[in-house]
């Protein structure tokens, strides 16, 4: 069984990582709310490019984009990335974006 985590007076089923299980339990609020959590305050722009594109990718693939894979494709480079989403940019943009963590993610 797995975990859950109370988000907006929601109770959401989380994986070993935190992340949410059902993605369709995702919303821009839920993702804020995430946000917060991470010691992110405000979602701004940059984030939401960040986070539509590895929501993009993983609706495609089945699978959250690496690191090399955001910095390549998403519009914004490593040094921003690393500023936007501090300690563990991929993992941690995977968790607000409502995605699993990236296979290649620690």
């Amino acid at each position: 069984m797995n975990a859950t985590i109370e988000i907006l007076g929601k109770e959401l089923a989380i994986d070993a990582d935190g992340n949410l299980v059902n993605l369709e339990d995702w919303n821009e609020e839920i993702a804020k709310a995430i946000a917060k959590e991470e010691g992110i305050e405000e979602l701004t722009q940059k984030h939401w490019q960040v986070i539509n594109f590895m929501r993009k990718v993983f609706a495609e693939k089945e699978d959250s984009p690496s690191i090399r894979k955001l910095t390549k494709e998403s519009g914004v480079d490593t040094k921003e990335l690393y500023a936007l989403f501090p300690k563990g940019p991929a993992k941690k943009a995977a968790r607000i974006a409502g995605l699993p963590k990236p296979k290649g993610c620690i």
